[in-house]
């Protein structure tokens, strides 16, 4: 599968394919001749809050000790 990174296009493309709502079809021509089409998909669901019940002097020990199992 082919990538395109918005970050990479001009911000007023970047907005036209980011908004596309879900079904519309953006028609891509180039010399008046159709070269592709892309159709709106559902907006992904925001993923939830990771748990903050650790504390952060615990954080820091589990990192610690992860990387001295390493080396």
């Amino acid at each position: 599968m082919k990538r395109l990174d918005l970050d990479d296009v001009p911000p007023k493309i970047a907005a036209l394919l980011a908004g596309l709502p879900e079904g519309e079809e953006l028609v891509l021509v180039q010399a008046g001749a159709v070269v592709g089409r892309l159709v709106g998909a559902a907006k992904p669901e925001p993923a939830a809050e990771p748990s903050t019940d650790v504390a952060p002097g615990e954080i820091f020990e589990l990192f610690r000790s992860s990387v001295e199992d390493e080396f």
